[in-house]
């Protein structure tokens, strides 16, 4: 945080900019979607390799899927989809110490993938789903979410496209910008 010539807080601009990209996002999730095509697992990944501090990076974003959930509705599996949304922002945090579209394209798979096991392991260890409490049933439970891991895989690599993407335009354009960035690249290998 930064302060201005009469010494108060200020947000940093970069800060301002990337929690409004991120409540933007968060509210197309009260738009008509194909199921699972939502911006939910982008947010958490972008979240984590984006906002300079980690209780941000987890803050935004998180108040961003609670607020919407307050809209579309809660329900007993959500302990597994914020469980699977706190490993996505901790995958954004591998993100923070070099990004390339490489790196961002395989941590938009992991993002996915795990979502897909965690919450159909939800699904199976919960009562919501019919599935017998052995391996078969957890092996049927993942196989009838099979069909929605792609819409997953796609929204995330789409809404993943477009908030790296925007971030990279802004930084290219404002030098206010691109200072964020390079204060999470220094924090990022003082840590190694």
């Amino acid at each position: 945080m930064s302060t201005d010539p009469e010494g108060r807080k200020l947000i940093e601009p970069r800060t301002a900019v990337l929690a409004a990209m991120v409540f933007a996002a968060a509210m197309l999730r009260l738009f008509p979607h194909p199921l699972n095509f939502t911006p939910i697992g982008a947010l958490a990944l972008f979240g984590g390799a984006s906002f300079r501090s980690k209780r941000l990076a987890l803050a935004f974003p998180l108040v961003s899927l609670v607020a919407g959930d307050i809209f579309v509705g809660f329900h007993r599996l959500m302990p597994f989809v914020y469980a699977s949304f706190l490993l996505s922002v901790a995958i954004g945090f591998w993100l923070r110490r070099r990004q390339s579209l490489l790196r961002i394209g395989a941590g938009v798979l992991a993002g996915a993938i795990q979502f897909f096991l965690v919450t159909n392991f939800g699904m199976w260890a919960s009562s919501i789903g019919s599935y017998p409490k052995t391996g078969a049933g957890l092996l049927s439970c993942y196989a009838a979410g099979a069909p929605f891991f792609w819409n997953t895989l796609a929204g995330d690599a789409f809404y993943t496209a477009l908030l790296f993407g925007g971030l990279a335009l802004l930084e290219r354009w404002s030098p206010s910008m691109r200072e964020g960035r390079a204060a999470i690249h220094a924090e990022a290998h003082r840590m190694v």
